[in-house]
């Protein structure tokens, strides 16, 4: 037997991987083994499991929390987005192909599957199980074969905490819509509901519990403020960029264009935190600044057509003008294949384009490949000669002079490329800037200090200050007590 607890949201973004992260590290602080699982995930923020292959990087950062290793059977369907209509597919950490919506619709049937072997196997051995639903179990359009939310809850009988997010507002209507949409089989597995991110008198919303209660009968389990400690974990996906906005000015300005496909942008999190530095999402319709000493080209899920994109956005014309300036340059992964001369996808693994002239930064190419890499790595940096350890998720191969002079050098092997006057520079490593050692180098190289926060002490920090505002709002206990035992 399993004992676990689902938590849906009445939408997107609502906070859900926040809450369950929150109450994993709650768990494991009390001697509990706990356990993430998310059925089915839409991101192209992954990370590469300790078991081998991808999952979403809110479920790795769930297992974080939980103090143990992350797995692929916790996050058993990943669907990365590669056009808008269209996605890679990814069980259990292996990539099975590509669809589109209407497709994929047929296929979540023969997913399940493959959604309860994992979740038998995340159970083996642990106390306690905490699921994260996606999107809203109220879109009952897509309940037929759903695995996500409540196809998975009624299949292996989780009950279910509805979270609602007050600072979009309408929070209300949401949670008693939800009620009044769902079917009774689906609403009876919900126990009961949180309201999450909260401003201002929580007494202010004493009446709205009430006529919550009045419309559904459920039972508030709390009352959620906003967490601010959220803010120093990683986000989940790119919804979170919609919100970002620029800081005051600081010593340095770092520039991240928001490609189309943007992949793995929690990248950057540890320079957003450093002190001196302005990190700056410029978002599509928006020059890059010409305040900016440097300029990083994240990874993209379709490296063509965001090359494509970049052009049409006029950043190409922006990141040369950096360039004579003599601004700094790197690009990770995708953005790293941009930076060439050119990119070839001559099996069309990406879509119907084969071919691209990249932006001509660094003289090197890049041709596609079937054969996915997908590994955590240790690594150093070349230039800087100290450790860096991150993870590779990646289609192609990239050669040519600049690779003379690499980057990184990844379990052995050199990775990147440096230009001749150092300026530009790329790297197929996610996560180098998580080590304060390369940070610290980086950053004095354009005067300032910075590496001084133990980046990785820092999110672990936000996941106990978490865990202890859910204890003294929510209560460990209750959440505890409505766990139900189901069978694998």
């Amino acid at each position: 037997m399993i004992r676990a607890l689902m938590f849906q949201g009445t939408g997107s973004d609502v906070g859900k991987t926040v809450l369950v992260a929150g109450f994993c590290r709650l768990a494991a602080n009390h001697g509990l083994a706990v356990r993430p699982f998310k059925p089915q995930n839409m991101s192209n923020n992954a990370a590469v499991a300790d078991d081998g292959g991808e999952i979403g990087r809110a479920q790795w950062l769930q297992a974080l929390a939980c103090r143990v290793p992350a797995s692929v059977h916790m996050n058993p369907v990943l669907l990365k987005p590669q056009s808008e209509t269209g996605s890679q597919v990814v069980v259990q950490g292996k990539v099975r192909g590509q669809a589109r919506g209407r497709d994929y619709q047929k296929l979540k049937p023969e997913l399940m599957s493959a959604v309860m072997d994992s979740f038998a196997r995340v159970g083996e051995g642990a106390d306690l199980v905490l699921v994260e639903g996606a999107g809203s179990p109220a879109e009952i359009n897509l309940r037929a074969g759903d695995i996500a939310n409540m196809g998975f809850a009624t299949r292996a009988g989780v009950p279910v905490v509805l979270v609602g997010d007050i600072d979009r507002g309408g929070v209300i209507a949401s949670v008693v819509g939800t009620h009044t949409i769902l079917p009774e089989a689906d609403r009876a597995m919900i126990a009961g509901y949180l309201i999450n991110k909260f401003r201002g008198d929580v007494s202010l919303f004493d009446d709205g519990v009430s006529a919550i209660k009045r419309f559904t009968g459920w039972p508030c389990l709390g009352v959620v403020p906003w967490l601010k400690a959220a803010a120093r974990l990683p986000a989940e996906d790119s919804v979170a960029l919609e919100r970002l906005v620029r800081g005051e000015a600081r010593a340095l300005k770092i520039a991240v264009p928001v490609l189309s496909r943007i992949a793995n942008f929690d990248d950057f999190d540890p320079l957003k935190a450093e002190p001196e530095v302005d990190l700056v999402f410029v978002r599509p319709g928006e020059p890059l600044p010409a305040d900016a000493g440097l300029v990083i080209l994240p990874g993209s899920k379709s490296t063509i057509s965001d090359l494509a994109d970049f052009r049409r956005q006029g950043w190409d014309r922006d990141l040369a003008a950096h360039r004579r300036r003599g601004g700094a340059i790197i690009g990770i992964c995708g953005g790293f294949q941009m930076l060439g001369r050119r990119v070839s996808d001559p099996e069309g693994l990406e879509g119907g384009v084969t071919e691209a002239e990249g932006l001509g930064l660094l003289d090197v190419d890049t041709e596609m490949a079937p054969e996915k890499t997908v590994r955590n790595s240790s690594a150093r940096s070349a230039e800087h000669d100290v450790a860096l350890s991150g993870y590779e998720i990646h289609l192609g191969v990239t050669h040519g002079p600049d690779s003379a002079r690499p980057m990184t050098i990844i379990d052995g092997r050199p990775d990147g490329a440096i230009s001749a006057d150092g300026k530009v520079a790329g790297t197929y490593l996610h996560g180098l800037f998580d080590a304060d050692a390369y940070r610290a180098k980086l950053l004095a190289g354009f005067g300032i200090r910075g590496g001084e926060t133990d980046y990785r002490a820092m999110v672990d920090a936000a996941l106990d200050e978490i865990a202890g505002e859910l204890d003294r709002l929510v209560g460990f206990d209750r959440i505890l007590a409505m766990a139900a035992e189901t069978s694998r």
